[in-house]
């Protein structure tokens, strides 16, 4: 009776081991898609849409582009025989100190400038780098066509990827823009991108002029008269606000703060800002977030750890009543609130 119960217990324990076994085996990752996943969880992509996108980023138009698409430089950077580690050092070297002696993107220098210096976490640049030599980056529409005709004309170190269109006047930013087949979402965003385009030209040449008190300097001097500039251009109304403004002109309004509260809460769940639309009879408004980077935050960053002392100090001389500081990387700053009629 003994061993028959000794047998017993041993062959339910070997079906349980067995059903575990195989339970395992089906609900197990295949290595392969376990790869798939660490390669999309790779750091160095979102700190890349966090840092670089600002200016780098590759759904702007060719004519409103405040720097190359980051395809462009990697393009530029990595060729045939070039190694992960001297594509990495190259990309450090550059963000440490940008200057035209090391850049490899001349063409990108005489239509965009020199990149202003930020204070990137010199792990973070890695990361980004890392990211970039190993993984397809993702090109705007216009960039293959735009690419296949520079490198026809033996332009690769030249003009290349750095030429654009929207070095002229303002004005011509309207003539290349039809919005008559274009929907809502589509010209709102072309407003901002082409407003964002002309503020970002003009603030990096402060900065590089005369760093952190330029930009400040061109803030308080040039910004809102830039901004009504554009709107002119379009005939419509552009407006950057925010929730807290360093300019008292530049407050939101009831249904402003509402939006601004929208894509806080969309940044913070880790949901993709989408622009607001609403329609009226005649008019359509357009609203999307402002997001900080790190550049940004020599400005808007919180006290003594991104904004230095003298930097605080001349903020408070320009705009006395200053609530715009303490702000950390990809938080919402403001949006774009545009009107335009149909």
């Amino acid at each position: 009776m003994k061993s028959t119960i000794r047998i017993l217990t041993v062959t339910i324990i070997l079906l349980l081991l067995a059903t575990l076994f195989f339970t395992y085996i089906q609900l197990r990752p295949d290595y392969e898609d376990v790869a798939i996943i660490q390669k999309n969880e790779h750091p160095g992509k979102k700190l890349m849409e966090t840092y670089c996108y600002a200016c780098h980023n590759p759904m702007a138009s060719h004519d409103n582009r405040l720097a190359p698409p980051m395809i462009a430089v990697k393009k530029h950077y990595k060729k045939e025989n070039t190694t992960k580690k001297e594509f990495i050092d190259d990309i450090k070297k550059w963000v440490k100190a940008p200057s035209e002696e090391i850049s490899k993107m001349p063409g990108a220098i005489r239509n965009f400038g020199i990149m202003p210096y930020a204070p990137y976490e010199e792990e973070d640049v890695e990361q980004i780098a890392d990211y970039i030599y190993d993984n397809d980056i993702e090109q705007p529409e216009w960039f293959e066509e735009h690419y296949q005709q520079e490198m026809g004309k033996g332009n690769g170190k030249g003009k290349g990827m750095g030429s654009g269109k929207g070095k002229g006047k303002m004005q011509h930013q309207q003539s290349s823009f039809n919005k008559t087949d274009k929907s809502f979402e589509e010209i709102g965003m072309h407003y901002a991108l082409a407003t964002k385009k002309e503020l970002g030209k003009n603030l990096m040449g402060a900065i590089q002029e005369k760093g952190t008190v330029g930009a400040l300097e061109f803030c308080n001097e040039q910004a809102l008269s830039i901004t009504d500039s554009m709107a002119n251009v379009f005939s419509a109304n552009i407006k950057r606000v925010s929730d807290k403004p360093r300019n008292p002109l530049n407050t939101a309004n009831a249904i402003e703060l509402k939006h601004i509260k929208t894509f806080k809460k969309e940044l913070l769940n880790n949901t993709g800002p989408k622009p607001i639309i609403e329609e009226s009879k005649n008019d359509v408004s357009f609203y999307y977030p402002i997001t900080t980077n790190m550049m940004c935050l020599q400005c808007h960053g919180k006290l003594d750890e991104y904004v230095q002392s003298d930097t605080y100090k001349t903020i408070k001389q320009l705009y006395p009543n200053d609530m715009a500081t303490g702000y950390g990387v990809n938080e919402v700053r403001g949006i774009w609130s545009i009107k335009y009629s149909k």
